[in-house]
């Protein structure tokens, strides 16, 4: 009898840990086609919102598929995406750019002078524009990876600075100095064009978020992805094994840059036109804290942090100058008249509470921005 016992101990244990594997599995299973399904169903619902016509006093100009609201929630997205484009650099690979701009800037910009100069049509303003990005993601790239840490930064900044500086100047007529340049409105399909048109620009950019989000959850999914997660976390390490470090920024940079460019375009078509404060260290800085604000190293957390920050941006200006707020006390109307005093607030809010960002919080994860795990969804 006791032999019987002992025998029959390690048969139960392992029957045990088989079921608890095949559980784990099964649960392993779950999560990666919940993972892949959502994105799915929220680009359904989201492309469904031009056929709703509901409306949501408050939070929205006026009905969902109204003009007001399509022009505002295709804005949000095309940030939610030039986000995403950013946090290729910061959240995946630890790059802290202050130069991001730069690119977004050159794809309007690119896009723009070959509409209205050049005499091209959309695609092939756009091509011009990736190539313009292209161009510039490679001369930036080239140099400033060859410091990292603060002096990575300063140099993207630099660079950054000078083409704002450059813009202003207007050289040759070209970018309209501080006016701007407006988008060439003969040269877009006329169903990106006019009030009515709101919706088509809305999925134009929903286009653009859905391009962004493919090609990163591709990339970090693949041996590249693993790699820039490697490199940020220990470059040294990654350097030991034989894999040159500067390689795997280099490549994580072109694709952040080219992004950036693509939604630079993107930006143009839906605000009809492109400024300075495109190409300014500024829009560096708000998509900065859009990734922060969302979760680094997240594709929900850059998309969700562009388009909320987006969204209270245009939205507490209205707010701010709406009775409901003008008739309160001083002490609460002063700084809720101030939109840019709001932001700041939900964001020290965020990273104290939440240093993972929004998408963190929600998963119960408390890491901090720069220094994420890997972990995406």
């Amino acid at each position: 009898m006791p032999e019987t016992r002992t025998a029959e101990v390690p048969a139960t244990e392992a029957s045990g840990d088989r079921t608890a594997a095949a559980g784990g599995r099964r649960r392993l299973a779950g999560r990666r086609l919940v993972g892949l399904l959502a994105p799915v169903v929220v680009l359904v619902l989201l492309a469904s919102l031009p056929y709703v016509p509901v409306d949501v006093p408050g939070l929205l100009p006026d009905r969902v598929n109204g003009p007001g609201s399509m022009q505002l929630l295709a804005l949000c997205l095309v940030f939610g995406g030039i986000a995403l484009s950013y946090d290729v650099l910061f959240g995946r690979t630890g790059l802290l750019s202050f130069g991001h701009a730069l690119f977004v800037a050159g794809g309007a910009y690119g896009a723009g002078v070959g509409m209205e100069h050049l005499g091209l049509t959309l695609l092939p303003a756009l091509a011009l524009a990736l190539v313009v990005g292209l161009v510039l993601a490679v001369v930036v790239g080239l140099v400033s990876l060859r410091v990292s840490g603060i002096a990575f930064a300063m140099v993207t900044l630099a660079f950054a600075q000078a083409a704002a500086i450059a813009v202003q100047r207007n050289p040759f007529g070209l970018t309209g100095g501080e006016e701007g340049l407006p988008l060439a409105r003969a040269m877009v399909p006329d169903l990106l064009l006019g009030v009515l048109n709101a919706p088509y620009r809305y999925w134009l950019a929903l286009a653009y978020l859905a391009v962004c989000w493919v090609v990163v959850a591709w990339l970090v999914g693949s041996r590249a992805g693993h790699l820039w997660a490697a490199t940020r976390e220990n470059p040294d390490r990654v350097a030991v094994l034989g894999v040159s470090v500067y390689r795997t920024r280099f490549g994580a940079f072109l694709v952040g840059c080219l992004l950036g460019t693509l939604g630079g375009v993107a930006h143009l078509v839906v605000t009809g036109g492109v400024n300075p404060h495109t190409a300014s260290s500024e829009l560096t800085l708000t998509l900065l804290v859009m990734v922060v604000l969302g979760g680094a190293g997240s594709r929900w957390g850059a998309v969700v942090g562009g388009v909320l920050y987006t969204y209270l941006d245009n939205r507490l200006v209205e707010l701010a100058s709406s009775p409901a707020v003008q008739e309160l006390p001083s002490v609460l109307r002063v700084p809720l008249s101030q939109p840019l005093f709001v932001l700041g607030a939900v964001f020290v809010v965020v990273v104290y509470f939440a240093p993972g960002g929004l998408v963190g919080a929600l998963r119960g994860h408390r890491r901090s921005a720069p220094e994420v795990t890997g972990q995406d969804g």
